[in-house]
């Protein structure tokens, strides 16, 4: 199995930063891909963003596209989200994401940007 733990959420400044990390474990060999997605409250989780680990290519968002980047670790097992110029809308519990034999989540962590 494959274990995901998220850090860095907080609270933010509306046209501020924040980066989130993401550490995986367990059986890290059997990850094909990881990201991101998202839930405000009252709403259904959203993807945010995701990179293939064989190709490498980064998929986003159109909400986030230009404003997030995803990046990753492969020596560390870690992939980390640099969140610029966040807006009110970007508020939520930021999960960790990845296909390992079906879908993995890590617990989340909460992001507030306040306006």
């Amino acid at each position: 199995q494959v274990q995901l733990v998220e850090s860095g959420g907080g609270l933010v400044q509306a046209g501020g930063s924040l980066r989130l990390s993401c550490t995986a474990s367990g059986r890290t060999f059997s990850i094909a891909s990881m990201g991101w997605y998202r839930q405000a409250p009252g709403r259904p989780r959203e993807f945010v963003s995701s990179v293939a680990l064989n190709t490498g290519i980064t998929t986003y968002a159109d909400s986030v596209k230009g404003r997030f980047t995803l990046s990753r670790d492969s020596a560390k097992d870690m992939v980390y989200l640099q969140m610029s110029d966040v807006k009110p809308e970007d508020t939520g519990v930021y999960y960790c994401h990845a296909v390992s034999y079906g879908n993995v989540y890590g617990r989340g962590t909460q992001v507030t940007v306040s306006s």
